[in-house]
């Protein structure tokens, strides 16, 4: 094949998944924004279980991911995610149910599904590097991710026109409509023209993972994503709860979610250049900055401005850190290793998400607000570390060699 065929497929991949993954993000947004809301409906005032649904998603989202992996390595890229386009339909459907019998048992279980779904969508920046060129690769992943820029502005209104669209059933609008847009996730990865030999070792071959893993890069890499990942998923979690005790309603807190989802993904339309430019390392680092900044900006008050102006700076700081720590993995694993590298990755990183899932919720309703950013810190502390202690090894492995 040409290369001009070849960089024609490449870029309709990256347009394709781009587009699923506004879609995808649609119903990530609108479950954020809800969720924790249509659970703390069912439950008792103050109850510290608001943010179980989250979690249990987070979880799934950790379990499927390393056997989603691997299953597209066998299989290839679109029958993995049209799989993971059916968990979202039927995980919508699910919730639906929930809002209509007020069942809050079935509205973890659609959480559930949800996660498993998303599984899969995470890997649409994978798939858009399979067939990248070095020099591509980074930008090819923030393009996609840049999907999520569309989403953070459809999502919210969607999930605002469709909060009473059963009305007097708040919510369950919200779910049919994130039904809908998992419909249209299956309906465009049919298009994605990825060769199945690109992933056909599926995991099987190269080095051991736990040579992998031993890597510098590799753990930076993890770490980076992990925790920059975490104190997001933290502090998004928390903030519905957080607002709504603070007596804003659902359209702030809807709001408030919109612009943080716009600061995570808005910056993946210069993220790669940037990375080519200065590097991944001062960009990881500049994230762990931005988030806790996040939390500072949460300790000075409780005003709408601040839970606004937060949230987007962890939202930045995700995407510096997140798009940073998955470029630097590319670097980490030859083709054969591919799939239980990437799946690996994720399960470390939503293994992790899902813990500060449960959290966020325990956190918000025992010890307050302040407690929920607090522990922050520690995690992007870390970060910083880790950057620091790469970044170290790599300066001292170009320093030339004194003769003895």
């Amino acid at each position: 094949m040409s290369s001009a065929s070849t960089d024609t497929r490449m870029r309709r991949n990256v347009a394709i998944l781009a587009m699923a993954q506004v879609l995808f993000q649609c119903t990530q947004v609108m479950s954020i924004a809800t969720t924790p809301l249509a659970g703390l409906a069912m439950l008792a005032q103050g109850s510290p279980y608001a943010t179980v649904p989250i979690f249990l998603s987070n979880l799934a989202l950790m379990l499927v991911t390393l056997p989603a992996a691997l299953l597209m390595g066998r299989l290839g890229r679109r029958a993995g995610f049209s799989v993971g386009a059916l968990f979202g339909i039927v995980g919508g459907a699910v919730s639906f149910s929930a809002i209509y019998t007020q069942n809050f048992n079935l509205l973890c279980a659609g959480a559930l599904l949800q996660g498993a779904s998303g599984a899969f969508a995470w890997h649409y920046r994978f798939a858009a590097a399979d067939m990248a060129s070095s020099t591509f690769r980074a930008k090819a992943i923030s393009l996609v991710m840049a999907g999520g820029v569309v989403a953070a502005f459809l999502g919210p209104q969607t999930a605002k026109w469709a909060v009473t669209l059963f009305d007097p059933l708040l919510f369950a609008g919200v779910y049919l409509m994130l039904a809908t847009f998992s419909l249209g996730m299956l309906l465009l990865v049919q298009l994605v023209d990825i060769p199945h030999a690109v992933t056909a070792h599926g995991g099987r071959g190269g080095r051991p993972m736990s040579v992998i893993m031993r890597q510098p890069k590799f753990i930076t890499a993890v770490l980076s994503s992990m925790f920059g990942y975490a104190v997001m998923t933290l502090v998004m979690s928390a903030t519905p709860l957080a607002m709504h005790a603070c007596g804003f309603n659902f359209g702030d807190s809807a709001s408030v979610i919109q612009w943080h989802a716009a600061a995570m993904f808005l910056p993946a339309f210069f993220t790669g250049s940037l990375i080519n430019r200065v590097g991944v390392l001062p960009v990881i680092a500049v994230g762990a900055l931005l988030e806790i900044g996040c939390a500072l900006v949460n300790f000075a008050g409780i005003g709408y401005g601040n839970f606004l102006i937060a949230n987007m700076l962890v939202g930045l700081g995700w995407n510096f850190c997140y798009t940073g720590g998955s470029t630097l993995l590319t670097s980490t694993y030859t083709v054969e290793e591919k799939a239980k590298v990437q799946g690996t990755h994720d399960f470390l990183v939503y293994s992790m998400t899902a813990s500060a899932a449960a959290l966020s919720g325990t956190l918000q309703a025992q010890a307050g607000w302040s407690m929920v950013n607090m522990a922050a810190l520690p995690m992007l502390t870390i970060v910083l570390c880790a950057v620091t202690w790469l970044g170290w090894k790599q300066r001292a492995h170009l320093q030339p060699k004194t003769a003895t």
